[in-house]
């Protein structure tokens, strides 16, 4: 019998292939035809269709892919499956405990996806989005991460200028859904609003990436019909989103982050909030829940993810390593391990010894010497292979405790400096512990003595 996480996965790629299928056919009818153009050298769809007036009129397709021609041949033959798609949505949410929305949310996302905004390309972020990762990864994330009271809708501003199309009024179409729904006035912009509000204090947000000089000034989005709060940062959150499925009534297609983005985006952004924030830790506790499941299903997308995000420049790469430092010890290593880097990139880590009492300890070749070090994320299991000291500090016989113990008194402190030079500048071997074998040490003592080399000053 598969996996259970296989069954999920297997259940919500159905899903997704109906709730495409389904939203493609809706919004072009049966006269009409499929036209494209090419625009700076790329090919964008739109389908074209007579008005009352008799003219034609384009509605936005998208740009073009072999999925997308695939959908256009078989436009024709597209029928919906409603029941269908609540039969899956059920089976994710009931036997396989996947989350959904609360029904609030739920109709709001689905009134602005009736509308069109998802097929005008806008993606849908933060936690309403990071509720679509369970099924869409085939596994559970912590319950507490999962609950919301706002959605969050992003476009890139030059898109909604290209798309050539728009939906309703955004707040005509929210006050079908509740009508106490209101715009929210910004204190800068000139009254201008980015946000919705109903009474019941459910908040729809729209945003925009920031990719010039920082402003608080909104943009407007065209397409949408709305302002929306320009973001630093949002620009890689929101770049070649994904396809995936709110599990709410029959399913809603929606567009939303690469899972390994809105992990890395997480990081970074929870390092511009103020410490001890509610919103900086939930940041970390999302990102860690979800690396650490991308870590063993989607390794090779979390490390493309990282790098895109740590060549981006300086002020990138301080963001994101001050994030990986607020991970729990373990997510952390686990996240240099898959990249291949040393520890010694986390800035102002450190391995730092107190005058602990060595232990002799049992391993299944052999014995070794036990001791702590520490770092500011908690004590570190520090290991010196018997055959190692026996082989280069003096212990006449690795399989003498007394010996051992004595040639690691004598000579500690230069174990204590290549155990820490190990920790920190060598690829990570595991977590929350280093261990230093034979064949290590020589190389070890030649880099400590280069390092030393480094650190003096130059004789006149």
């Amino acid at each position: 019998m598969p996996a259970p996480h296989l069954l999920v996965q297997t259940a919500y790629a159905e899903l997704l292939e109906r709730c495409a299928a389904d939203a493609f056919g809706e919004p072009f009818g049966e006269i009409g035809g499929f036209v494209s153009k090419a625009v700076r050298g790329k090919r964008y769809w739109y389908f074209q269709e007579p008005n009352a007036q008799g003219a034609r009129t384009q509605k936005y397709v998208g740009p073009e892919t072999p999925e997308l021609l695939e959908r256009i041949a078989h436009h024709k033959q597209a029928r919906s499956s409603e029941k269908e798609r609540r039969a899956l949505v059920s089976t994710l949410v009931r036997s396989f405990r996947m989350p959904r929305p609360i029904p609030q949310i739920g109709d709001i996302v689905a009134a602005l996806a009736q509308v069109g905004i998802f097929r005008l390309r806008a993606v849908l972020v933060g936690t309403v989005a990071y509720q679509t990762y369970p099924a869409m990864l085939g596994t559970m994330l912590p319950a507490a991460m999962l609950q919301t009271g706002d959605v969050d809708i992003a476009q890139f501003a030059n898109i909604s200028v290209a798309v050539e199309e728009c939906t309703p009024p955004i707040l005509d179409t929210l006050r079908e859904i509740d009508k106490t729904f209101r715009a929210v006035p910004r204190a800068s912009g000139g009254g201008r609003a980015t946000s919705y509000m109903a009474a019941n204090r459910f908040r729809v947000d729209f945003l925009t990436p920031n990719e010039g000089p920082d402003t608080s000034e909104p943009k407007m989005l065209p397409a949408l019909q709305t302002d929306a709060e320009p973001l630093r940062f949002l620009d890689f959150l929101i770049h070649d989103p994904e396809q995936a499925v709110v599990l709410h009534n029959a399913g809603i297609l929606v567009n939303v982050p690469a899972p390994s983005r809105f992990a890395v985006h997480k990081l970074i952004v929870s390092q511009r909030r103020r410490i001890g924030s509610a919103k900086r830790d939930k940041d970390i506790r999302q990102a860690q829940a979800l690396i650490d499941i991308l870590l063993q299903k989607q390794p090779g997308d979390f490390a493309r993810a990282w790098r895109e995000a740590h060549d981006r420049g300086k002020a990138w790469r301080r963001l994101l390593l001050q994030g990986l430092d607020q991970l729990p010890f373990t997510t952390r290593d686990e996240v240099l391990k898959a990249l291949q880097e040393s520890r010694s990139i986390i800035p102002g880590l450190d391995l730092k010894f107190a005058d602990s009492r060595p232990a002799w300890v049992q391993t299944g070749v052999g014995h070794d010497v036990s001791f702590v070090g520490q770092t500011r994320a908690g004590a570190v299991d520090c290991r010196i292979q018997d055959l190692a000291l026996a082989d280069h500090f003096g212990g006449t016989d690795d399989t003498d405790r007394a010996a051992c113990l004595t040639a690691f008194n004598r000579h500690r402190f230069q174990i204590e400096r290549i155990m820490r030079l190990k920790f920190l500048y060598w690829p990570v071997d595991q977590s929350r512990a280093v261990k230093i074998r034979t064949d290590d040490v020589p190389r070890l003592l030649h880099e400590l003595e280069a390092q030393s080399a480094r650190a003096s000053p130059r004789a006149e």
